[in-house]
């Protein structure tokens, strides 16, 4: 049972605070938490034990969510709750700031008074929300300082939150019904100054966009799931048929929704390579960088971007490429945007960092962060098999498409 949470900023001011049950938690725990997170330093753990409560923290775009317990729980429970109230924030608003949820302060509030019962989750799917609670518009903020009622909340229940699937709304109806399937993922990866992989492993998200009448149910098979690993499903996946035959079955969420989540690991390929190469001497070092495809995807492998951060005995940069641009930021940070990789030539970039006074050679060198995107693809090799729709009285239309993009995609120098 959770009995208070609170959003703090990047910089530990609490911008809401929300108490859950009868008794106060007092604010001081805020202050003790924010010691302890800077005295931690790089070293994040989601679980702290203060001397008075139990503390759970999520952060999301520089937003700390936290939540206070003095009471033994499931700590998966109050992560999980906190994944669910930054995911749904994020739905409402577009985005996850400091200033958006200062500038909609009341519906943050009436979002959590509905998502939790006395300490204890109730409704967090963000279907059944939209039908409680109206997302922030021009029209919605006229209107409350016109009348001074700045309610969102419906007079009316949602049908869906008695019936067996509160997930779902109540018999929805569509002139035209169809139903896509995006496959989208992130690989992380990390190679040494030789260019072999030291780490690579794809985090994977179905996310599905379902616009079907009535009560459907479908089947969403695939040619390879044993390569799946550490997969999370959303409340709607039997998971009976998952664990006999690897098959998800579900009724589905009317709306956008995350299906599953999954880790395909110790993949032997990326797509590109970033082969970076320092040579030191008199207070100067040359820098020469080559960006290629390793592995071909078969598709375009667009918005490549190579960031580094200078080290500080840096004192001037004059880098050039012989595609995209170089621009080197106010914080030391260097960023080369190639765009879209060419196929007559292979992009490089030299130049010279000058050392400070004294320094002969770098000493301290750079990693590399990479980031591209390749669209109709999925580096894991995840095959759908096929898509069955039951329960409709004609066939729906049913989208598929894939993307593959850079997560934590490092390389060492």
């Amino acid at each position: 049972m959770l009995q208070c949470i609170f959003l703090l900023s990047d910089s530990g001011e609490i911008m809401l605070e929300k108490q859950l049950t009868g008794h106060r938690v007092d604010r001081s725990i805020c202050a003790w938490f924010w010691e302890q997170s800077v005295s931690q330093g790089d070293s994040f753990k989601p679980v702290i034990a203060s001397p008075t409560h139990y503390l759970f923290q999520v952060v999301r775009d520089g937003i700390t969510f936290l939540a206070c317990t003095q009471v033994e729980m499931p700590p998966l429970m109050g992560i999980e709750f906190l994944c669910r109230v930054a995911d749904v924030l994020t739905d409402y608003l577009g985005e996850l700031n400091e200033d958006l949820v200062k500038d909609n302060f009341v519906i943050v509030y009436e979002l959590l008074d509905e998502m939790i019962d006395n300490g204890f989750p109730l409704t967090t799917e963000p279907n059944i929300l939209r039908e409680i609670i109206a997302p922030p518009n021009l029209v919605s903020k006229v209107l409350s300082v016109v009348t001074g009622n700045s309610s969102n909340v419906s007079d009316t229940i949602p049908g869906a939150i008695a019936s067996h699937v509160p997930w779902r709304s109540t018999d929805p109806k569509y002139a035209k019904n169809e139903v896509n399937v995006e496959l989208v993922e992130e690989m992380d990866a990390i190679l040494n100054r030789d260019g072999h992989l030291v780490k690579c492993e794809i985090y994977g998200e179905i996310q599905v966009n379902s616009h079907l009448s009535g009560l459907p149910d479908l089947t969403l098979s695939f040619a390879n799931p044993s390569i799946l690993d550490d997969v999370r499903f959303h409340p709607c996946v039997r998971f009976r048929p998952w664990e006999s035959h690897q098959i998800l079955s579900f009724v589905p969420p009317d709306g956008q929704f995350k299906l599953m989540s999954y880790r395909v690991r110790k993949l032997k390929n990326t797509p590109v390579y970033v082969k970076p190469q320092f040579t030191s001497d008199a207070g100067t070092c040359r820098v020469s960088v080559l960006v290629g495809i390793r592995h071909d995807p078969g598709k375009p492998i667009d918005s490549i971007d190579v960031q580094f951060q200078l080290p500080s005995c840096v004192l001037s940069v004059d880098l050039t490429s012989n595609y995209g641009t170089v621009n080197i930021l106010s914080n030391k940070m260097c960023s080369w945007t190639i765009g879209k990789m060419p196929k007559d030539k292979t992009p490089s970039m030299s130049g010279t960092l000058t050392l400070e006074t004294g320094l002969q050679q770098l000493h301290i060198f750079p990693t590399f962060q990479v980031r591209f995107k390749i669209m109709g693809v999925v580096l894991s090799g995840l095959q759908v098999d096929k898509l069955d729709v039951k329960n409709l009285p004609n066939h729906p239309y049913k989208g598929f498409r894939a993307l593959t993009r850079a997560g934590k995609f490092e390389v060492r120098s």
